[in-house]
């Protein structure tokens, strides 16, 4: 097993912001135009009059071919000993481990064990760096120690090792000081990866992973007070047209990276928060509906508010991504139904989810943060949200699609090829979860939390 030693932390804990690395220049930077050649490849299924049986046969295909092989091809081509801990959950080591840990919960006892065991072993490395740090820990959560600590927590809780589990997650709950602060980072103190949003999910997540108060309830009613009045100061500051607004390096992200779409997410599950505020539940609700107001013909959402109006991109140019665009903001959409039973909301997620079978099959890879995985985990909400075939039907053709020889041909290696969001270890996730579609959800975005 891991070991951790004792980790403090003390008021001179250093604000922290990630360095800025290649595989995060998309979030930070307008994404530039691509070439004149279409961002997705074809999508070559026509379900009209397909029978339903071959549902079956799609779903054996992933069972025994495509989930077997993505499986070698991370655990034989990426020791353990040889993954990286840089990029934590996002794109390091503890992405992998989390992956296997997420497979070890629906996996068949026998190779349960054998899941929970390569959790442990590509873990390793992350909490090494965790323990370097000593006390100058940081609260990120996909770009940060919170997330590695958070994941480590459940990895030992599945395991039985409960005295590790209680002290990593009295950890977590201690680094809820650091990110108390209304501008504790100099940018993005509210945002999802390294900011209160992201923190707060882990801790709603971990909540419910232990089935107890890990992160005080009261603590997290704290944090997300805090992350309401930024974006209202925000927005006033600024004149900004939506009621609650936020920035990340100038940008007025719009999406799940980084953006607005994501943090009103984790404040609408933040349990019995907006119950216990009518002026902060309508900030919220107005801001869903402000954001939703942006939807363009196509059923997509703008990267970012400077690409609203005439500044608006090209239906060829809009990004279909978790990261930015629709592929991400279908979480809100489905969390804001769920919370207001508007049926707007799903009409939206609806919309989203064919624009998806159009044109998600993209060419940036099989993950899932902008490649072939995310999109697909869309029609596995779709199919949580309303029960029909469909969704869970076009789900099994992308995973179906990730071995054709036409994606193989024409489909880029992400800079990190073995990641949780750019590459296999979220694949892999994804084709776990079609073999229980009722409980499916991309990683750290379940709007059923």
């Amino acid at each position: 097993m891991f070991s951790i030693s004792r980790l403090i932390l003390s008021e001179s804990t250093r604000p922290f912001h990630p360095p800025i690395k290649k595989s995060q220049v998309r979030f930070i930077t307008n994404v530039s135009a691509m070439s004149k050649r279409s961002r997705h490849l074809p999508n070559p299924y026509d379900l009209t009059h397909e029978p339903s049986e071959v549902l079956q046969t799609d779903l054996q295909y992933v069972r025994e071919e495509l989930l077997p092989n993505v499986e070698e091809r991370i655990t034989q081509t990426l020791k353990p000993g040889e993954a990286e801990a840089e990029g934590e959950l996002y794109v390091g080591a503890a992405g992998i481990a989390y992956a296997f840990y997420h497979t070890s919960q629906v996996a068949p006892a026998p190779r349960a064990l054998r899941y929970q065991q390569l959790a442990q072993n590509y873990l390793q490395s992350a909490m090494q760096a965790v323990n370097r740090r000593g006390k100058h820990l940081n609260s990120g959560f996909l770009c940060g120690d919170a997330g590695v600590i958070a994941v480590a927590a459940a990895i030992s809780a599945t395991t039985g090792d409960s005295c590790q589990a209680n002290s990593l997650g009295k950890l977590y709950a201690d680094l809820a000081e650091i990110c108390k602060s209304p501008g504790f980072l100099q940018a993005g103190s509210d945002e999802f990866f390294v900011g209160r949003a992201g923190y707060l999910y882990g801790a709603i997540w971990l909540n419910k992973t232990f089935g107890r108060e890990v992160v005080p309830l009261g603590v997290i009613h704290q944090l997300g007070e805090t992350v309401v009045l930024s974006g209202q100061k925000y927005s006033v500051k600024f004149k900004s047209p939506c009621p609650l607004m936020y920035s990340y390096y100038g940008t007025e992200y719009l999406g799940a990276a980084h953006g607005l779409s994501s943090i009103l997410q984790v404040l609408i599950q933040i349990p019995n928060f907006l119950d216990a505020n009518e002026e902060f539940d309508r900030l919220v609700h107005d801001s869903v509906d402000f954001l939703l107001s942006l939807e363009s013909r196509s059923g997509n959402y703008p990267c970012a508010l400077d690409e609203t109006g005439p500044e608006a991109r090209r239906e060829e140019d809009e990004l279909v991504h978790w990261c930015h665009g629709a592929p991400g903001v279908v979480y809100l959409l489905a969390a804001a139904h769920r919370r207001y039973q508007d049926p707007r909301y799903l009409q939206a997620c609806l919309r989203a989810g064919d624009l998806i079978w159009q044109r998600g099959l993209l060419r940036k890879g099989p993950g899932i943060c902008h490649g072939v995985a995310g999109n697909g985990y869309v029609f596995l909400l779709l199919h949580r949200l309303t029960n029909d075939p469909l969704h869970l039907r076009r789900a099994a053709k992308f995973a179906r699609f990730l071995g054709t020889n036409d994606f193989k041909r024409h489909a880029r290696t992400p800079d990190t090829p073995f990641s949780l969001y750019e590459g296999l270890a979220g694949t892999l996730c994804f084709l776990v979860d079609l073999e229980c579609p009722e409980s499916a959800a991309f990683p750290f975005q379940d709007p059923f939390l």
